[in-house]
């Protein structure tokens, strides 16, 4: 079989997949406002630092900026530019430090150790595009690490405490409607909420809204659906708000096209009359027949079409891709989506990736997703906090379900609000099977306390979105008290040898694995070095608390009840590094590194877990030195049986069990170690060879054309070839990079969970080492159109080039 097949199929052009955000909408717009920022660091401990924030007097008055970033006529010319997102961590070097939290967020220095670099302000200057007093205005953060406090024109405007979940603040009354504003944020990112990489600063979007004074509160906006395989009934609620002076009338309409444009159905308008001040919530039906339904497979996404009208026109409207779904959990037989039985085959993810930290361009959302789906997985845990909303778009695009979870289990304010704008964002998403309350609060999960925290988030969750169920991860055996009585279905994280005796005493609540396998393993490695931090690429080693992917998967999938699980993870992340310390700066659970480069592990989900033909031989087959010793060579496939052979010598041929894989040991001789498998009648093979010495560099694109909007992305890998063109895989050479043309680089990597190699490079200075074989450089767009070309060298090494069309952006269909 193929060794690696990237999904280009899936990832062709991105253009207009943001939900509400690729063209304007008649009533309102929304504007990115990513580009145009100036950053700089503050100083947690010294005020002087931190531009005199914290003596300066700037509360006492309205817009007292004092000397202070705050005050608009500061001068920022010296700041560095920046372009959101930005994860101001992902450019920090790594550090030394025994404390526990320090090593857990990868050995950067961020937090209350590293006042230096754990303040951050950002600057932005504007003008309105059409300074239209009549129109409100709102600035909407979509993620900010962490507490974050927000001025215009030397006005508070607001602060968000969390990390993870967006904030909005309507701006309107603080404009400068026809001269320049300025925006400032201070991140103050001095206190971790997590125990992995979080990264710190504006790593999400930002935009602008316009919306008219009595207008649609969007994300208010609920659409949800029943249907049957003739007819659904999609229900609108659309909450009104008239911020004017003056009563306003008119009528509310709403409509479904299909992906073509084409209306399919229609709701009746209804009459809208508004108080000055007024908010209240309509609701409309509409049937639509016949309905092409949301599945894993076919991932049918309508559009969503709600007008509000006055004597005058369209005042305010608001559009969404959603899908007709239905979604049925059973103690008995587990989960049903459209009356179809679907185990979950499910991976949990952090989401930082290999040269970008948390900052991730839209299209590197997409292009997880499709390795995962490539891979077999239909799931997808957003641990532990709110995802960005990208990566919503990429699982309801793709056909990826989500269990979409909340930060913390705490039903103070602050949380409750935190966990409530999450439910209210992220409802309309139709890959959002369920929600999750919380993760692991090993001090309070099996008390009263937490069974009180947990019908509050409960009674929340049902009050918001009561078309969906939830649980809770819980990292406890067969035990029931706290929030385990109340949870509507019980989540295991790990102890999968109690679930059996847990579902007999408990046989009405339907169980599944929020938290399965653990094993660590890093891309071919295979020896176990704990000076340097690498564990070896097989399904054998795992922490006390976890198991093989073998063992819980065989467990699972022979109990009709269990729903599934989901593993954990799908990729690599800085921070974790279980069972090391420094130098290991990453983790090692992945089934694929952090660059989206598969390990072996990969390839037994793919096994049981596709229905492809898998058959995947590890280890490589270069050993020099090592002639005639024993080599384990590992077999994972879905084939009936395998037969295996080393330079034509048949080595025997070996039934493959159910969920299982083979094992040979065989001397090592230089060649090819080739293997068949039979299934059904049908014969698939693969192959590993000794490989001579690298003699150049390979670039691969996974896109050939991008658009010209400043932000669009494509990652390109980079291999080491021999002079038969075969990878060769223990290839360490170092790669430089030049890139020409209307973009930049924005990171790279390798996979290694020990480089202390900067993912950021200075301009002009990018390079990277192959980690076995491998690293990655990932490309953003300009805004201006033209040909990127990409070039490579290493030392010794014939170089390569590759080309990217930048294609001008041109606004479509949402």
């Amino acid at each position: 079989m193929s060794r690696w097949i990237y999904p280009l199929c899936l990832l062709v052009s991105l253009g207009g997949l943001r939900q509400t955000h690729a063209q304007d909408l008649p009533g309102r717009k929304q504007i990115n406002f990513d580009a145009g920022w100036r950053f700089h660091f503050g100083d947690a401990s010294d005020p002087e630092r931190d531009f005199n924030y914290g003596i300066a007097d700037i509360f006492s008055k309205e817009a007292s900026g004092g000397n202070t970033p705050i005050d608009p006529r500061f001068q920022d010319s010296g700041w560095q530019e920046v372009q959101l997102p930005h994860d101001w961590v992902a450019s920090l070097p790594f550090v030394h430090s025994p404390d526990y939290w320090v090593i857990a967020h990868g050995y950067k220095p961020v937090g209350g150790l590293f006042p230096q670099t754990s303040i951050g302000w950002y600057r932005k200057t504007f003008r309105l595009p059409d300074g239209d007093t009549s129109m409100r205005y709102s600035i909407q953060f979509d993620g900010i690490f962490r507490d974050s406090k927000v001025w215009l024109n030397g006005n508070y405007i607001g602060s968000n405490f969390s990390g993870y979940i967006g904030a909005t603040y309507d701006i309107s009354d603080f404009l400068n409607y026809k001269g320049p504003n300025t925006l400032v944020v201070r991140v103050d990112a001095t206190q971790y909420e997590g125990w992995f990489y979080e990264g710190a600063g504006i790593y999400r979007h930002a935009w602008l809204n316009e919306f008219p004074q009595a207008h649609i509160d969007h994300p208010g906006w609920f659409v949800h659906s029943t249907s049957t395989p003739k007819q659904a009934t999609v229900t609108v609620e659309t909450p009104l708000t008239n911020a004017a002076g003056s009563p306003e009338e008119g009528e509310l309409s709403s409509y479904i096209t299909g992906r073509d444009g084409r209306i399919v159905a229609r709701a009746k308008a209804i009459p809208v009359h508004l108080l000055a001040g007024d908010s209240k919530t309509f609701t409309q039906q509409i049937q639509v027949p016949s309905p092409r339904l949301w599945s894993l497979e076919d991932p049918y996404l309508y559009r969503v079409v709600t007008l509000l009208r006055s004597a005058n026109g369209v005042e305010d409207s608001v559009r969404i891709r959603f899908g007709i779904r239905t979604i049925k959990v059973d103690n008995r037989k587990g989960l049903f989506l459209n009356g179809r039985h679907v185990e979950i085959q499910g991976v949990c993810c952090h989401q930082d990736h290999a040269g970008v930290g948390s900052a991730l361009p839209d299209y590197l959302q997409f292009y997880r997703i499709g390795l995962l789906k490539q891979m077999g997985a239909n799931a997808y845990r957003t641990s532990h906090n709110p995802p960005t909303p990208e990566l919503l778009d990429a699982c309801d695009s793709l056909g990826m379900l989500v269990l979409d979870e909340n930060r913390l289990l705490n039903s103070s304010p602050e949380y409750e609000s935190q966990f409530g704008r999450q439910i209210i964002r992220d409802r309309n998403h139709p890959s959002v099977f369920m929600w999750s309350i919380a993760n692991e609060e090993g001090r309070v999960q099996t008390t009263p306390t937490g069974k009180r925290i947990a019908q509050s988030l409960i009674r929340l969750q049902q009050k918001l979105d009561p078309t969906r169920t939830c649980t809770y991860a819980a990292d406890v055996g067969n035990i029931f008290q706290g929030v385990n009585e109340v949870i509507p279905v019980r989540g295991f994280n790990y102890r999968i040898a109690s679930i059996d005796a847990y579902h007999a005493d408990h046989p009405d609540q339907p169980v599944m694995g929020t938290e399965m396998g653990s094993t660590t393993t890093d891309r071919g490695i295979y020896r176990i070095d704990s000076v340097n931090g690498y564990l070896t690429d097989l399904d054998t080693i795992h922490p006390w608390w976890a198991t093989t992917a073998e063992y819980w998967w065989t467990i699972a999938a022979a109990r009709p009840w269990f729903m599934g699980g989901f593993v954990w993870t799908g990729f690599d992340y800085r921070g974790e590094p279980t069972p090391f310390e420094w130098p290991n700066i990453s983790s090692h659970f992945g089934l694929m590194d952090a660059c989206g480069f598969p390990k072996n592990i990969y390839y037994y989900y793919k096994a049981w877990w596709s229905d492809s033909d898998v058959l995947h031989i590890a280890p490589h087959w270069n050993w020099k030195g090592r002639e005639g010793e024993p080599i384990l060579v590992w077999v994972d496939s879905n084939a009936d049986s395998v037969k295996l052979s080393l330079n034509g010598q048949d080595l025997g041929t070996r039934p493959v069990p159910r969920q299982g894989h083979l094992e040979w040991t065989v001397p090592y001789h230089p060649g090819t170690l080739s293997a068949i498998g039979y299934r059904k009648g049908r014969t698939f093979a693969d192959t590993v060879q000794t490989t001579g010495d690298p003699v150049r560099v390979s670039l691969q694109a996974t896109r050939t054309r991008i658009l010209a909007t400043g932000e669009d992305a494509v990652v390109v890998n980079v291999d080491a070839l021999d002079a038969e063109g075969r990878e060769v895989p223990v290839a360490g050479d170092l790669v430089r990079f030049t890139l020409r043309g209307p973009g930049r680089i924005i990171g790279v990597g390798n996979g290694d969970p020990s480089s202390h190699e900067p993912d950021q490079c200075e301009p002009g200075k990018w390079e990277r080492h192959l980690f076995n074989g491998k690293c990655q450089v990932i490309l953003e767009s300009a805004e201006q159109p033209g040909a990127l070309r990409l070039d490579a060298e290493a030392p010794g090494l014939q170089g390569d080039t590759c080309g990217i069309r930048v294609s001008p952006a041109q606004p479509g269909p949402n």
